[in-house]
């Protein structure tokens, strides 16, 4: 049995949900997480991207599993893409039109009031201990950072994504809308209706009579 049978489909008010949910997307904000080695703070930072509606997260490492605990199934339901190297993540972006913004500390750094979203934008965040990399660092076309009034210098990676993720992501969506490109979402349709179908002939094969 490769096919469903004709009267076993995904169920329509769930694809009617995921189809919604898309349409409420941004295609223009992206997250970079460049070896953010505990896998915890990657997972909460793909929970709040598809929390805030942003569609896209690269991740720049040799291999990620998500935590359940901390992602909730987030990462089915945002595009995780897989680069080696940051430089390789932001010549796509730069290659789409985006401007690319590294979350990091120093003089002259934009809040997340305050950096551009006149073009498609993209911030940076870096591992836990080192932060974003000299390499990034070179690349970028300036810095943002949470203002902070306390002794504490900095913030854990994924909370730091998600304060600049939502001011981000509501400045853009109130200038531009929800612009995930239609094909994307179809695109996006198609992958999880694929995964569902393996899922309910993968059911249906454990229960069908010796």
């Amino acid at each position: 049995m490769d096919t469903l049978p004709p009267d076993i489909v995904v169920n329509p008010d769930r694809v009617a949900r995921v189809r919604a949910a898309l349409s409420r997307r941004l295609g223009s904000v992206v997250a970079v997480c460049e070896a953010v080695r505990r896998r915890h703070n990657v997972s909460a930072i793909l929970r709040s991207c598809e929390a805030f509606g942003i569609h896209e997260v690269h991740l720049v490492s040799a291999g990620f599993r998500p935590s359940p605990g901390a992602a909730r199934g987030a990462e089915r339901w945002v595009r995780r893409r897989r680069f080696d190297t940051v430089a390789e993540s932001i010549a796509d972006l730069r290659g789409r039109g985006f401007r690319v913004y590294a979350a990091d500390l120093g003089d002259g750094a934009f809040t997340p009031e305050t950096v551009p979203v006149s073009a498609p934008v993209a911030i940076v965040f870096g591992s836990e201990v080192q932060g974003v990399s000299a390499q990034a660092r070179g690349l970028v076309d300036g810095t943002v950072c949470v203002p902070m009034r306390g002794l504490t210098e900095s913030l854990n990676v994924s909370v730091s994504a998600a304060i600049v993720l939502r001011a981000v992501a509501d400045r853009r969506r109130a200038l531009v809308g929800d612009d995930l490109a239609e094909s994307e979402q179809q695109r996006f349709v198609d992958h999880w209706l694929a995964a569902e179908e393996r899922a309910l002939l993968g059911r249906l094969a454990r229960t069908a009579a010796p």
